[in-house]
């Protein structure tokens, strides 16, 4: 179980199921106001934290730098979505239908919680604020109220070590009265601070496909072929006499052998490139808005009249 005195190293921590798988970071802590107890914790899910579930503390380990809760990240990520009040306070239906989705006996809470109040009234006067001590608020980050009487709620305490009151006197005001009496009255101011992670997914694929197209290609090669010329020549003194070697009068034939070319297509397979994918990485400005709480201070002054300071002496003085 965790104790009061860890909280401050349980804010802020990665959680972690019983499989050591991540759930996210703790953020707040949520005391029991009957016990005094650190009963749930409220960590920040999701992308950038965006989703915070409740999850029970009671069986929990501070593991070196984590906690460590027995619960399966599934299972505290579909937490059902509860409301804080303005005073950080759980109510009793909302932490019985945790408990019922976690599978606790509530019955089995209730007496806990009995018990420990009865321990705490027979041990006296002097410890009437211990169930919402917030003496070390500034250092450890917690907080905590007595809340209504015979009531359940719950107070929470986060890294700002902010602390708040309800019914009947609170640690947060015996801390402040002792402050006083060392003449020590400045306040504390805190604020939240939004923290911006990134994470990787996958966000596409790509693939390279080889295919067939038939293209027409058209390509002008020269050709020749032969035609047939006639060639009349004049009898003269040079060819006489081979013109005058056959018969006088008679019938005869020449046949000559015609060649002409024609255009022959061939294909030839070759390599001409090869192709292959690579991946780069790019970096790009994303503008990312959320949502702080800060806390502001202002002084108040009050005047009093003539009248008012004249009558504050004369009881002074009766005094």
């Amino acid at each position: 179980m965790i104790t009061r005195e860890e909280i401050a190293n349980v804010l802020d921590q990665p959680v972690y199921d019983g499989d050591g798988n991540k759930i996210g970071d703790a953020k707040h802590v949520f005391f029991d106001d009957m016990t005094g107890r650190p009963e749930w914790v409220s960590v920040k899910t999701g992308m950038f934290g965006s989703t915070e579930s409740f999850v029970p503390i009671r069986d929990a380990a501070l593991v070196q730098d984590h906690l460590e809760v027995p619960y399966g990240k599934d299972q505290v990520k579909g937490a059902p979505s509860v409301d804080v009040d303005a005073g950080g306070h759980l109510s009793e239906t909302e932490e019985h239908r945790l408990y019922d989705y976690y599978g606790i006996n509530w019955d089995s809470v209730l007496s806990e919680a009995e018990r420990t109040d009865d321990d705490r009234f027979a041990a006296g006067p002097g410890t009437a604020g211990a169930a919402g001590a917030a003496g070390a608020a500034g250092a450890a980050g917690v907080a905590g109220t007595r809340g209504e009487a015979g009531g359940k709620d719950l107070r929470g305490a986060g890294a700002g070590g902010t602390a708040g009151t309800a019914g009947g006197m609170t640690g947060r005001q015996d801390a402040m009265e002792r402050e006083a009496m060392r003449g020590d009255q400045a306040m504390t101011r805190s604020e939240e601070q939004m923290h911006i992670g990134v994470e990787r997914h996958e966000s596409g694929r790509a693939r390279l496909r080889k295919y067939v197209v038939t293209e027409e290609v058209q390509q002008t090669v020269p050709v020749t072929h032969e035609e047939v010329r006639v060639v009349r020549e004049p009898i003269t003194d040079a060819n006489r006499d081979e013109a005058m070697a056959g018969p006088e009068i008679s019938e005869a034939e020449h046949e000559v052998t015609l060649h002409a070319e024609r255009p022959v297509v061939e294909t030839e397979t070759v390599p001409v490139e090869r192709v292959r994918m690579t991946t780069e990485e790019l970096t790009e400005n994303e503008t990312v808005r959320g949502q702080v709480r800060k806390e502001r201070i202002e002084a108040e002054t009050e005047s009093f009249t003539e009248d008012e300071m004249r009558q504050g002496d004369k009881r002074r003085g009766r005094e």
